[in-house]
């Protein structure tokens, strides 16, 4: 006996409950922060996020992964998940997506809080948008170099962003 699919409803609001206990164990962790948290280099060896001489942040990146890996900073990993994100809901929406070098961190504190919590917003915005071809048809992300992989319907109780992440290096559990 199969079991029956579940509605575009179901399956959307299935990933909405899986997305809503994620962000809330992570927004635990939010809205501890203090700005002095962020640029903290916890280790001899960080990535961080650096000033560039036109005062935009610039992250700590290497074509290759180094060996040992640098230990990331709050900023460093922010800055990551919120460029990550954009570029997920760019693709998500069907737009042209962005340089990475076009998202920029907007800074320690509470104006990276904001960023991050308004694309939790604009990510169940684009959710409640979706139908079950949407969730059965392949993502576009990251690129034209990785082929496309099928986003999940939430039967394999795996987020669909898992899949995005899962096309960078299928061998790495993100």
């Amino acid at each position: 006996m199969t079991a029956p699919t579940p509605s575009a409803a179901g399956r959307v609001g299935l990933l909405r409950r899986q997305f809503d206990l994620t962000w809330s164990l992570f927004e635990y962790h939010l809205e501890r922060l203090v700005p002095e948290d962020f640029l903290r280099e916890p280790a001899p060896l960080c990535w961080t996020l650096r000033r560039s001489p036109e005062g935009s942040w610039v992250p700590d990146r290497a074509d290759t992964e180094p060996d040992p890996v640098p230990v990331p900073t709050v900023a460093w990993v922010s800055r990551h998940i919120g460029c990550w994100w954009s570029l997920t809901l760019d693709h998500a929406r069907g737009e042209r997506p962005r340089e990475r070098t076009e998202i920029l961190w907007p800074g320690a504190g509470e104006p990276t809080l904001t960023w991050l919590r308004f694309l939790r917003t604009e990510w169940l915005a684009h959710l409640d948008t979706l139908t079950d071809a949407d969730l059965d048809t392949p993502a576009p992300f990251p690129s034209s170099a990785h082929p496309p992989v099928q986003a999940s319907s939430g039967r394999d109780g795996r987020h669909p962003t898992r899949h995005y992440f899962t096309a960078l290096d299928p061998n790495r559990p993100y």
